[in-house]
C-alpha cells in the first residue's frame, strides 16, 4: 500500500498492531481495555485486504505501549499479529507473535470442576492443539477450550 493509499494516518508515538485476524480487532480492544472513554486516540482499520493473508485487521493505539501479559492474550485471538512500537513516526520495535506450544495463567479453563477452578493455589496450563481456530486443552482436566471461550472471558 502505498502512502497515497494509507486508509490510517501514521502515529506518532504508541503501538501499531498489525495483522490481526480478521474482524478480531474488536476482541483485541476488548482485551486491552480499550472502550473509549480513557482519553487514548485510537485507531480501528476492519476488513483491510491483505496480499498474505486476504483480509486483517489493524489498531493503532496512541501513546500506549503493551504490556507483556496483555500481548500474551492478544495472541491467543490473533495468532499471526505483530506489535510495533512507534516513536516520533519511526517503528524502533517490530515483534512478530508466536503462539507457544504451551500456556501458563491464561485463560481460565471452562470446567467449573477442574482444580484450577476450585480455590487451589493451582495455575492454570494448556497444551495448543490447534491455532486457528485455537483450541487448548486443559493440563488438568482435559477438557478443551475455544476461542469462543476465551471471547466469553473478557
Amino acid at each position: 500500500m502505498s502512502e497515497q493509499e494509507l486508509r490510517i494516518r501514521k502515529i506518532r508515538n504508541g503501538t501499531v498492531i498489525d495483522h490481526i485476524t480478521a474482524g478480531n480487532a474488536l476482541n483485541v480492544m476488548k482485551i486491552l481495555g480499550i472502550n473509549g472513554k480513557e482519553g487514548l486516540v485510537v485507531s480501528v482499520a476492519i476488513n483491510v485486504p491483505s496480499s498474505k493473508y486476504g483480509r486483517k485487521d489493524i489498531l493503532k493505539i496512541e501513546e500506549r505501549e503493551l504490556k507483556q501479559d496483555e500481548v500474551n492474550k492478544i495472541i491467543l485471538i490473533a495468532p499471526n499479529a505483530t506489535i510495533n512500537i512507534v516513536k516520533e513516526y519511526q517503528v524502533i520495535d517490530k515483534k512478530r507473535l508466536k503462539l507457544p506450544a504451551e500456556l501458563k495463567g491464561f485463560p481460565r479453563c471452562v470446567n467449573p470442576n477442574c482444580i484450577t477452578n476450585s480455590g487451589e493455589p493451582v495455575e492454570t496450563e494448556f497444551y495448543v492443539i490447534q491455532s486457528e481456530p485455537l483450541k487448548l486443552r486443559c493440563k488438568y482436566c482435559q477438557r478443551i477450550t475455544s476461542q469462543d471461550d476465551i471471547f466469553k472471558q473478557f
